[in-house]
């Protein structure tokens, strides 16, 4: 079968590799139907080092069983499933307080696993990870079911991190696919002023139409000034940061009100956090984190399904497989927003 592999920065390449086999009793074997290019693959995207055996990549994707291990009893081939961005056995104590991220016996797409950006993929412990769609969805909802995966659910994720609810004011901080979905969920969830930071117009106009009442389209003091001009002087009651820069948390530090939460689902790019006696004296909480997605997948499936929402409007760009070496430069030059991969 054909698959993306990325040998080194900016070198990522077709090949053909293996056809994924059921290896254990609980596997399944997955015809992959939509994958994706996430933000965070820009980051081994712009700092690879070489590699003579590469890294496979994709941990996103939705598709058609096509085996299943003899354990498997949930999964059925020809079920349409959803693969959450990690795999999980669903038995676990962490998975079952619906922290799948930290299960015991849990695993990673891509590296030298298969990923989702290639023509099909083994799938360990099935039954847990994957997440059945009902038969005879619209064919159009494809690309909202295929956010479920990550970008969604990884949004809604900070929102309720963040404890997101009604009569709450939001400020959410970067207008890729995951602040918009944070936007989204902060909607869905009652916020009532929702301020997104962003500065492409394209981005921030889907986020207005997600639920954001205002835009900041400025970064620095400049943009904490608008902030807290916006929220009454205070700042907000939370922040959703969704860029994983040092410079956003600070920022997120500077616009949240005392007394208020920092939700961070941006992968970090730092590794010290600006968290001193300020924060203490303010009573401000930090949270967030890698996202749950199983957890989450059943509560905004049935969302998605009945058109409450549709998180799949964030891809803006839909490419083969062939077409993968030019999605991934195009969202590294932010000429696209996400981009969808359909084999």
């Amino acid at each position: 079968m054909r698959a993306a592999v990325m040998y080194s920065a900016g070198d990522i390449r077709i090949d053909t590799v293996a056809d994924p086999q059921l290896q254990q009793p609980t596997d399944a074997v997955v015809r992959v139907v939509a994958g994706c290019i996430c933000g965070s693959d820009l980051w081994p995207y712009a700092s690879m080092e070489a590699s003579a055996t590469g890294s496979r990549m994709g941990h996103e994707f939705v598709g058609v069983v096509e085996q299943v291990g003899d354990e498997v009893k949930g999964i059925a081939v020809g079920d349409f499933v959803i693969a959450p961005f990690v795999a999980s056995d669903g038995t676990c104590e962490f998975c079952l307080e619906g922290l799948q991220t930290s299960c015991r016996h849990g695993a990673h797409w891509g590296g030298s696993a298969d990923g989702g950006q290639g023509e099909k993929v083994r799938v360990p412990q099935a039954d847990g990870t994957l997440v059945v769609v009902p038969a005879g969805f619209d064919e159009a909802l494809i690309p909202s079911l295929l956010a479920l995966s990550d970008v969604m659910c990884t949004g809604y994720h900070a929102a309720v991190a963040g404890g997101v609810a009604q009569g709450k004011t939001v400020t959410v901080i970067g207008d890729g696919a995951v602040g918009l979905s944070a936007v989204l969920s902060a909607k869905l969830l009652g916020a009532t002023q929702i301020i997104l930071m962003g500065r492409h117009q394209a981005r921030t106009d889907l986020g207005r139409e997600f639920g954001a009442t205002e835009v900041v389209a400025v970064r620095g003091d400049e943009g904490i000034a608008k902030v807290k001009e916006l929220s009454g002087g205070d700042g907000t009651h939370i922040v959703l940061e969704a860029v994983g820069l040092h410079t956003a948390l600070e920022t997120a530090l500077a616009i949240v009100r005392d007394g208020g939460v920092v939700s961070r689902v941006g992968a970090p790019q730092y590794t010290e956090v600006p968290f001193g006696f300020g924060g203490f004296m303010r009573n401000i909480t930090l949270t967030g984190g890698v996202a749950p997605a199983r957890n989450y997948i059943p509560t905004l499936l049935p969302l998605v399904l009945d058109g409450t929402i549709q998180p799949g409007r964030v891809f803006d760009r839909t490419v083969d497989l062939d077409g993968v070496p030019e999605g991934y430069q195009a969202m590294a030059d932010r000429q696209a927003l996400k981009v969808l991969v359909r084999p």
